[in-house]
């Protein structure tokens, strides 16, 4: 997943997607690939670049309310009493965050969100192969899915700092102790060490082959599917259904992983305790042992909730900024 804050792995050229957070990046490039060339070379890969980063930015903001819900539920298993769980809802919780801590409490971590999205966009930017062979996809299959792997696995290893420095702001609730995102940086690199900045590296990266695959097989077969019986379609349409459906699918496939990982990257935050004291499939196994395997999936419904919303507001407003930068390029 991840989303958002999952890697944002992305295989042009054939309707694939991202993981975490990437649902919005990746459905996002397979609608721009529906276009005509002639127009998606109206304006430079900075431009690109540019529109891609503001369009995942604003609809990150949009659905920043969804995805802090998602985090405090995931995360609620840690320091709960399981039988205080099954009380919790999506109602009550975004009622506990407005009486408690105030409506702007949603959006809290989402500044970290934006300024991880254009170092996240330009690595993926920077690996060779995800913009070349577009028109001979069955033959460079495997390159498509390796460069992409790479991508993913590369951009999130740059930016994962920001992505467990966004995890802690969230968790925040009524005892605030990073006060910023700097403060954050330098609070846990002086606590705990550089590497605690890369706690539940593994867990993201181990979701990165996975993601692709399933995004990729789930959005290739019901487009394939939609072509034949309704061949007349929107290709706008049949990609953001299907895009929308494909994320679905690879965050109910890999949230798990996206669980265990937001969890190791809240332990020993505030000086607080460590609570798994073994390795990424010990995490698992405590976790099953004490909540079930209803427990691995904590917060997945506010995750399904801002998939589809996620990746038209992105669509919209990439497609809005990239006329308005063509509009301007050629006024120039």
């Amino acid at each position: 997943m991840q989303t958002e804050a999952r890697v944002g792995v992305v295989v042009e050229g054939g309707g694939q997607r991202a993981l975490n957070s990437g649902h919005v990046d990746g459905s996002v490039r397979k609608l721009a690939q529906q276009q005509p060339l002639h127009q998606q070379s109206q304006i430079g890969t900075v431009s690109q670049l540019l529109a891609g980063g503001v369009a995942g930015a604003f609809s990150k903001t949009c659905t920043a309310p969804l995805a802090r819900l998602t985090i405090l539920f995931q995360l609620q298993g840690m320091h709960s009493d399981v039988a205080t769980l099954r009380k919790a809802s999506i109602w009550h919780e975004a009622s506990r965050i407005v009486g408690e801590e105030g409506f702007r409490a949603f959006w809290k971590g989402n500044l970290v969100t934006i300024a991880h999205r254009l170092p996240y966009s330009s690595v993926l930017k920077m690996i060779p192969g995800l913009e070349n062979h577009r028109e001979s996809m069955g033959s460079d299959l495997c390159v498509h899915f390796v460069a992409g792997g790479l991508a993913g696995i590369t951009a999130a290893s740059a930016t994962y700092p920001l992505d467990l420095v966004r995890t802690r702001l969230a968790a925040q609730t009524n005892v605030i102790y990073y006060r910023g995102i700097w403060h954050a940086l330098h609070t846990i690199s002086k606590e705990e060490g550089v590497l605690g900045l890369y706690k539940g590296l593994g867990a993201t990266l181990l979701g990165v082959g996975p993601s692709i695959a399933i995004s990729f097989s789930v959005y290739e077969t019901l487009r394939s599917f939609w072509k034949l019986h309704r061949p007349d379609d929107s290709p706008v349409l049949v990609s953001l259904t299907c895009g929308s459906l494909s994320g679905i699918a690879s965050s109910t496939a890999t949230f798990p992983l996206d669980l265990v990982r937001r969890r190791k990257q809240l332990e020993g935050a505030g000086g607080r305790a460590r609570v798994y004291t073994t390795g990424l499939f010990g995490t698992f196994r405590h976790i099953i042992r004490n909540e079930g395997l209803r427990g691995l999936y904590r917060g997945i419904l506010p995750e399904y909730y801002k998939v589809v919303p996620g990746v038209g507001i992105c669509f919209m407003t990439y497609e809005t900024l990239k006329k308005l930068l063509a509009d301007m390029k050629t006024s120039l």
